[in-house]
């Protein structure tokens, strides 16, 4: 896997369509790795469960849903936080709360951004497109290894 891939985590099969298709339409061709639930995305991350023959690579960045089974989005932000593997790994969480504490205890546990997915299609599709620009190509990475 290239640093330049993106790992979705969304249990939502529209959800996840809907935010491939919007970076599609973006012309963002990176890879994107679609993780269900928070199990599958600590597995993916830290080469673990299914990926335990062959751990990939990290992402340029995770994008993750907080309302996640097994386990919770927030929960899956302290772990990859608590690891130094991980620890500087950008994490946007997408979101449809925008409850307080929610804002506040993903910015305590070290997210990078938090932002409320749109209900428009052609918001979101916006949203997804400034998601990209940034993360993928305006944002400057911290060499691995460190």
């Amino acid at each position: 896997m290239q640093q330049s891939a993106i790992l979705l985590v969304e249990d939502n099969p529209d959800d996840a369509e809907l935010t491939v298709l919007a970076f599609k339409n973006n012309r963002i061709a990176n890879e994107i790795v679609v993780a269900r639930d928070g199990a599958e995305a600590l597995d993916f991350l830290f080469g673990t469960g299914a990926h335990s023959a062959n751990p990939p690579g990290l992402p340029a960045v995770v994008i993750l849903d907080l309302n996640l089974p097994k386990v919770p989005g927030i929960e899956v932000l302290k772990r990859i936080r608590a690891t130094e593997r991980t620890a500087m790994l950008p994490v946007v969480v997408l979101t449809t709360s925008v409850e307080e504490t929610d804002v506040l205890g993903c910015y305590r546990s070290g997210c990078n951004a938090y932002v409320q997915k749109p209900v428009s299609f052609d918001d979101f599709v916006d949203a997804a497109g400034k998601l990209g620009l940034f993360w993928l190509v305006l944002n400057v990475l911290p060499p691995t290894g460190n």
